[in-house]
């Protein structure tokens, strides 16, 4: 596996897609791909309804799919004008050329843009992270470290990790006895791979798999499992809906979402248009009330109320317990990780 360099972020899974048919585009609309559920929503609210008088937003969703990327840019029949990513897929994108390369000067300053999220090919939207967490409720003594999800007898039950190597095999490790700040040193090499995945097995009999990120908070609700991984957002956005959910931050996975661009977009100048509205300061500042993810544009921090900042990914005392992830290392290594990871999930 190769070497990598350190940098903050997460991965997106990679799946088989098909060609995508021709559309016509109208000169005021634009179409926009998100991750669904709590999350487009606070989008549509916050970026996509004020947006409306420079252009119709069409809204479509998707698991995070570089390959129906490729294959839209490939044919040469790109349906999509902005699409939100991950780092890892951002990275991916911008290596394959299946993303446009960004021109700055047409969206924001990058000296103020929180560092690492001015990539070439994609602007930071704003920093999520995937924690895990579990219904207070039901557990009245719940988990307080990732060691306890892979605790079949102090917690017996099933638990949901989401369908992806990523993440998973970096708690499988930590949950093992492998510091934070090593875990990419073990990962990289047969024996630490070995090692994860021996530790996953622990559990895997317990394990309900969740693919789309509206689904782990139903589990919880649904009491099919007594803990579940998800995106911090989604379990607030419940909890602001009176479920009585906990999040563990304990070796919390902050990472960015960012927008990007399809290369071969007929709507170029829009799409542009688009990331340099939805980037600025008072945008993303209203971000964060909708959905507890904090801003990357520097001048957006000031904006957001300080109590609601203690919820964020990026206040100080949650991102002290984080995993210091590399996306690097996936995409160097996630394509191999992820042909053993489905391997595994089919034994």
């Amino acid at each position: 596996m190769k070497k990598h360099t350190m940098i903050k972020g997460s991965v997106a899974a990679l799946v088989a897609a098909g060609a995508f048919a021709t559309v016509a585009y109208a000169a005021d609309s634009l179409t926009v791909v998100s991750w669904g559920g709590a999350y487009q929503e606070a989008q549509r609210k916050t970026i996509f309804e004020p947006f409306k008088d420079k252009a119709t937003i069409k809204e479509e969703e998707y698991n995070g799919e570089v390959a129906k990327i490729r294959a839209m840019v490939e044919s040469g029949t790109v349906s999509w004008d902005v699409i939100s990513v991950d780092t890892p897929t951002a990275l991916q994108g911008c290596d394959e050329g299946v993303l446009e390369t960004l021109d700055y000067t047409k969206i924001i300053d990058k000296a103020n843009v929180l560092p690492g999220a001015a990539l070439e090919c994609a602007i930071g939207s704003d920093v999520y992270a995937t924690v895990f967490a579990y219904d207070a409720a039901k557990l009245a003594d719940g988990p307080t470290k990732i060691t306890d999800l892979f605790d079949l007898e102090k917690f017996p039950g099933k638990r949901a990790l989401q369908k992806n190597p990523f993440v998973n095999l970096e708690w499988a490790l930590i949950a093992d006895g492998v510091a934070p700040g090593e875990v990419y040193d073990v990962l990289g090499t047969p024996e630490g791979v070995d090692r994860a995945f021996a530790k996953l097995d622990t559990i895997k009999s317990q394990v309900v798999w969740w693919e789309a990120g509206a689904q782990p908070p139903q589990l919880l609700a649904d009491g099919e499992v007594v803990m579940t991984s998800a995106w911090n957002g989604r379990i607030a956005n419940a909890i602001k809906e009176g479920k009585s959910f906990k999040i563990v931050w304990d070796a919390m996975s902050p990472d960015l979402d960012l927008w990007a661009i399809p290369k071969g977009t007929p709507n170029l100048d829009k799409a542009y248009e688009f990331l340099a509205f939805a980037t600025s300061a008072e945008v993303q500042s209203a971000l964060a009330p909708e959905i507890p993810y904090g801003p990357t544009n520097i001048d957006a921090v000031a904006l957001v109320d300080p109590e609601l900042a203690k919820t964020l990914p990026t206040h100080p005392d949650n991102l002290a317990a984080a995993i210091p992830l590399n996306p690097q290392f996936w995409g160097d290594n996630g394509e191999e990780l992820r042909a053993r990871f489905n391997t595994w999930l089919a034994q």
